[in-house]
């Protein structure tokens, strides 16, 4: 029987993080900025930076605020503006999601990025956890040309969703990649694997370190904001990608 090869995603919040996420072995990078909104578009300089520095497979998220996944026409633009910049900058993808009022996919304007990002590849994020039925996005999403859906089977967490996304990967039957993300971690990945036949997996592993600076404000000294940056362990992208070998 032929071995299944498993592909980890890291979502990464800055340029410190996906050098951490790069360094534990990660196979593919959603590069963001904002991840406590559950990620925006990262700066130009920031997505030149890293596609300077790492060879690893870099996908962008193009959202241009946090919220929901109904845009305006401006916000639109925007996007529209981010994918091409993605593009010339040489990423090998990008992230998407955009929904109607109705919560169906919004198929015109996700037709349209998918058609602006060609060649790169495109990944419909969790947006899809919102959409109203997931089957028959699956098949929109099919036909527009997404490489992947990532999924929380329309649950918080993956592991509450889990037999939801088994579903979807057994009714994409490889036409579409369908990644299972949020709450994934060394500790339910291969219980993951195993339920769903999914072989890619998504994972921030966020963490945060203590700051650098050796002066304090005194005002400001339980301020995470002011003295907390965000982190990655190299370790635990590690033990996230072992734990798979021995599937």
């Amino acid at each position: 029987m032929e071995e299944k090869k498993y592909i980890i995603e890291i979502a990464t919040s800055d340029f410190s993080t996906t050098k951490s996420a790069v360094e534990g072995g990660a196979d593919r990078i959603e590069l963001c900025a904002n991840l406590a909104e559950g990620g925006t578009t990262p700066s130009f300089g920031t997505i030149k930076q890293c596609r300077e520095a790492f060879a690893v497979s870099l996908f962008p998220i193009i959202r241009p605020r946090g919220g929901d996944f109904l845009y305006s026409k401006d916000e639109f633009e925007i996007m529209l503006h981010d994918v091409k910049l993605c593009k010339q900058l040489g990423c090998d993808g990008v992230v998407i999601g955009l929904l109607n009022m109705d919560g169906t996919i919004d198929m015109v304007r996700t037709a349209q990025l998918v058609e602006a990002a060609y060649p790169l590849g495109v990944t419909f994020h969790r947006a899809f956890d919102r959409c109203k039925d997931p089957f028959t996005a699956l098949e929109e999403l099919i036909e527009i040309g997404c490489e992947r859906i990532l999924t929380s089977g329309q649950q918080p967490s993956v592991v509450d969703g889990v037999d939801l996304v088994a579903e979807l990967n057994k009714k994409a039957a490889e036409r579409i990649i369908i990644m299972p993300g949020s709450g994934v971690r060394k500790e339910n990945i291969k219980m993951l694997a195993e339920k769903t036949g999914c072989t890619e997996f998504h994972s921030s592993l966020r963490g945060k370190a203590s700051s650098k600076m050796s002066f304090i404000r005194p005002g400001f000294k339980d301020s995470a904001e002011s003295y907390m940056n965000n982190s990655i362990e190299v370790g635990e992208v590690k033990l996230l990608k072992n734990t798979l070998i021995n599937l």
